[in-house]
């Protein structure tokens, strides 16, 4: 799905010089590169504050915690996406609150948004999935309504970019009160472990987080507030910093690979390429079709069966998770979820990808969908 090795051999000499160099400094906790790599990351967003952390998981807990919000409020986001974000609502005893997608883009739909705000509605988590960015205008404009904040999931779409009708653009993950983002492996922009990152433009919530990040200190030894340990570490910081300056030559490699597809499937009947919103660029984490017409499951192995991986995100929906079963929820109230989770399937999708590749690929799936 993702050739990491491929993506290093471009950039193996500079790995491999920095890793040194920052073995020879043992400076491994919050050292020059993490600071570096901070202001970096601040300046190609064009946000004020970035925040480093431990992980992406960390980054949206430390941002909730940051926000004040408190056991019983009611956070909502989309039930069509990774644990990670409900995950962190439980675990802070908040009230997870799941509303279904659009079946087009994968993202929240506004909708069942409007519909679930309650007076005990505290925070919207808008997950930009596979790539492109949720509709933050309409969000933005509830959450004044109602007085909520919104905190963005972008663990899958940094790089893209935001437009407003006014023509004003922003970065994904600097459009709410806060940003958060995952350094996993394969994403965009990847590290070589774990490694995540929070953004704000808020003066007084950064100055929050900051202490939160590091056990609740601003000066060592005295903690001003409960936090966590979740550090990004120096080497992962230096890796980081060396993939920023090619994260939108990255992009651009996803994005061609997926014109590619999107080309070869477009008149297929079986298959529903993926839909780019007009408000957003897609960075293409994932390149996720729809099959219809076919047995999905069948496809999913026929693709292993012939060397190609290929993944099915995601196989249960989160009000279905035995962790997250709710009487609350209405199966009704899923419609597009409900569907999806038969429909779906991911294919490879990364910055090496070439047409040899690409053609094996697409050939194999028109064989199959076609007899």
């Amino acid at each position: 799905m993702v050739d990491l090795l491929g993506q290093y051999d471009n950039i193996q000499e500079q790995v491999d010089l920095k890793i040194l160099e920052v073995v020879k400094s043992a400076a491994y906790i919050n050292g020059p590169e993490v600071h570096n790599f901070q202001k970096e990351l601040e300046n190609y967003l064009g946000v004020k504050h970035v925040i480093p952390c431990a992980n992406g998981t960390d980054a949206l807990q430390i941002a909730m915690m940051g926000l004040g919000l408190k056991p019983g409020d009611e956070v909502i986001t989309a039930d069509f996406t990774f644990a990670a974000t409900v995950e962190v609502i439980a675990l802070l005893q908040l009230t997870p609150v799941l509303v279904d997608v659009e079946k087009d883009t994968f993202n929240m739909n506004i909708k069942a948004l409007k519909k679930a705000i309650t007076p005990k509605t505290k925070a919207i988590v808008p997950v930009h999935l596979f790539g492109q960015c949720a509709n933050m205008e309409a969000v933005l404009e509830i959450a004044a309504t109602h007085d909520l904040f919104v905190i963005e999931d972008t663990a899958q779409a940094i790089g893209a970019d935001y437009t407003f009708k006014d023509g004003t653009k922003k970065k994904a993950g600097t459009i709410g009160n806060v940003g958060t983002t995952s350094f996993f492996p394969s994403k965009n922009l990847g590290c070589f472990g774990d490694g995540g990152a929070i953004f704000t433009n808020d003066d007084d919530l950064a100055h929050i987080i900051k202490g939160m990040v590091n056990h609740g200190m601003y000066k060592r030894y005295y903690h001003d507030v409960v936090g966590v340990n979740s550090r990004l570490d120096s080497l992962q910081a230096a890796i980081l910093r060396i993939k920023l300056p090619n994260l939108d030559a990255y992009c651009e490699a996803r994005k061609k690979a997926a014109t590619y597809y999107t080309n070869a499937f477009s008149e297929n009947s079986n298959i529903t390429t993926p839909i780019i919103s007009d408000f957003t660029t897609h960075v293409f984490h994932q390149y996720t079709i729809q099959i219809q017409h076919v047995d999905r499951n069948a496809l999913h192995q026929h693709l292993l069966d012939n060397g190609i991986p290929n993944g099915i995100y995601y196989p249960v929906p989160l009000h279905s998770q035995k962790a997250y079963v709710d009487a609350r929820y209405k199966e009704e109230d899923f419609k597009v979820t409900n569907e999806l989770i038969d429909t779906v399937l991911s294919l490879p999708m990364h910055t090496e990808l070439d047409t040899e590749q690409l053609d094996f690929i697409i050939t194999t799936i028109l064989n199959f969908v076609n007899k």
